[in-house]
């Protein structure tokens, strides 16, 4: 446990903060940092073909210690960090046999973990659990699953006399962001498939995640004096304002649960002469994903015929569901699954509200589920980890790895 704490301790003290607004790879300088670091840990703990790319992609080799055809496998975890919340001077805590109770993260500024509005919390009574001093995040998303996969491939090393064939593991920039894969070199990695480990409570196993869109809203409107602005002006943000309200009301975040999919606004900026609304879109099922572009579409097209074309909408699919990518080749999460099974965790099988590098990866070609890591409350102050969750995460990669290799 002591070992496995301060690695994360010393990846949560580097920021990797990355930056949306960035075109470079990776998005900061700054994670380069940690890149660099890993690097030098994977080197010390003994793997092979350690490498680091010019966009500060991480990948490195265990060897096979069997002497018969194995699959290749691979793991991957993300170092940076979201940009939703500061991760700078990560200060963490450590609270040890949690009793259940309030957890002051921040005294002086009345910041308090409380299981009255966390009631995740009480599933680890008990546990020690890293917590953030309430004034940044925490990092576990995804330092846990970088530290969890050093972790298994240095307690391989040590342990010859657990038999697996060949892995590979990465680490990966910006995928907070969404570009974590975007220069992800699968045919370099060489793996016949792989597993993120960025998963949230004990027992997650994803391997559905949501279509996903983003959305461009520009309203172009006329400013004029408002002393004589009769049939003249055109004001952006009041056409901005009946734009949101045409959106469906009850597909929203809030309102939406499981595999109900949902249209979120995240930033609207402007004045009376041009109003931007950025949005996003999302859903499980490919045909309500697409049904759901066609509604942004035609509430423009409506409000474009009301107010003389003021209206221009740009729409990107950002990520798919891997769904239809694992289906084919299911073999993979049920030996997640029976890995799980044989250490006593039951299995989580949910469609996760978001997205993973995996998704990416696996319509690149390296089909790629999701596992816990076990963080909670991620990108933001209330964020914490219980260590015994990183402790069975890393029970999971090494049991994969020995499950794999068994004739």
């Amino acid at each position: 446990m002591e070992n496995i704490v301060n690695r994360f301790l010393s990846y949560v003290a580097i920021d990797t903060q990355s930056d949306p607004d960035s075109n470079t790879t990776p998005s900061t300088e700054k994670q380069w940092n940690l890149a660099r670091k890993l690097v030098e840990d994977l080197k010390q703990i003994g793997l092979e073909d350690v490498t680091i790319d010019d966009n500060s992609y991480v990948m490195a080799t265990l060897p096979s210690n069997v002497d018969y055809p194995v699959p290749t496998i691979g793991f991957i975890a993300h170092f940076d960090t979201s940009p939703d919340f500061s991760g700078a001077n990560v200060k963490p805590q450590i609270i040890k046999n949690y009793d259940g109770g309030d957890i002051v993260l921040n005294k002086d500024l009345n910041i308090i973990l409380s299981p009255s509005e966390f009631d995740d919390l009480k599933k680890y009574i008990g546990q020690t659990l890293i917590t953030t001093d309430g004034t940044t995040l925490l990092g576990a998303d995804d330092k846990a699953g970088v530290t969890e996969i050093v972790s298994a491939m240095e307690y391989l090393v040590k342990h010859p006399e657990i038999k697996h064939g060949k892995i590979r593991i990465a680490f990966t920039p910006d995928e907070e962001i969404g570009r974590g894969a975007h220069q992800f070199d699968v045919e370099k990695f060489g793996a016949d498939w792989a597993y993120t480990m960025d998963g949230s409570h004990v027992g997650e196993l994803e391997y559905e995640n949501f279509n996903a869109a983003g959305a461009k809203v520009t309203i172009q409107g006329k400013n004029v004096h408002p002393g004589t602005a009769k049939d003249k002006m055109v004001n952006s943000i009041m056409i901005a304002a009946k734009f949101i309200r045409m959106l469906p009301k009850n597909q929203v975040p809030y309102k939406t649960e499981g595999r109900e999919g949902f249209f979120h606004i995240t930033n609207v900026s402007g004045d009376v002469e041009k109003t931007i609304i950025h949005l996003i879109i999302r859903d499980h099922d490919r045909m309500k994903f697409e049904g759901k572009k066609k509604i942004l579409e035609t509430i423009i097209h409506d409000l474009n015929l009301l107010f003389k074309g003021v209206l221009k909408v740009e729409i990107s699919d950002q990520y798919y569901n891997m769904k239809e990518k694992i289906e084919p080749v299911f073999h993979i999460v049920e030996i997640a699954e029976k890995a799980m099974k044989e250490l006593g965790i039951t299995p989580i099988i949910q469609p996760i509200r978001g997205g993973t590098d995996g998704s990416q990866l696996s319509f690149k070609g390296l089909p790629c589920p999701n596992i816990f890591a076990g963080g909670v409350n991620f990108h933001g102050k209330y964020e914490y980890l219980p260590v015994e969750s990183m402790l069975k995460a890393t029970d999971v990669i090494i049991k994969i790895a020995e499950i794999t290799a068994r004739k």
